[in-house]
């Protein structure tokens, strides 16, 4: 009995591969999330900043758009993960940004959206 209890315990530490995420389901995510406020191409600047090559970018650096103060100062590099966690709960993780969105609670919503935002390159 212990010997289960311990291979149960043991399998419950294992990482478990996440599930690919959609980049064309994440387009259509953008569609309806986020173009209303923000562009896909490069230098297209609406209510929010271009997410043209935002993943890698460093908030509040994107010239040529006018970003809250804290925003800047937030200055975190947009990576899937953070991404994530900001996308969920924008106003949670830089408190003080511009952006009203209040998020996206499915995570797997998010992660398509991410996956489509990797491809603007």
């Amino acid at each position: 009995m212990v010997r289960i209890l311990i291979v149960a315990w043991t399998a419950a530490l294992l990482p478990v591969p996440a599930l690919a995420a959609d980049a064309g389901h994440g387009a259509k995510q953008f569609q309806t999330s986020c173009a209303i406020c923000h562009a896909a191409v490069a230098g297209g600047i609406k209510n929010g900043p271009s997410l043209y090559g935002v993943v890698g970018r460093t908030s509040g650096t994107l010239t040529g758009y006018h970003y809250s103060t804290a925003m800047k100062a937030a200055a975190l590099v947009w990576t899937d993960t953070q991404l994530d966690t900001y996308l969920a709960a924008p106003k949670k993780v830089v408190t003080g940004t511009k952006m009203s969105f209040i998020g996206i609670a499915d995570a797997t919503k998010r992660a398509d959206l991410i996956a489509y935002l990797d491809t603007l390159k």
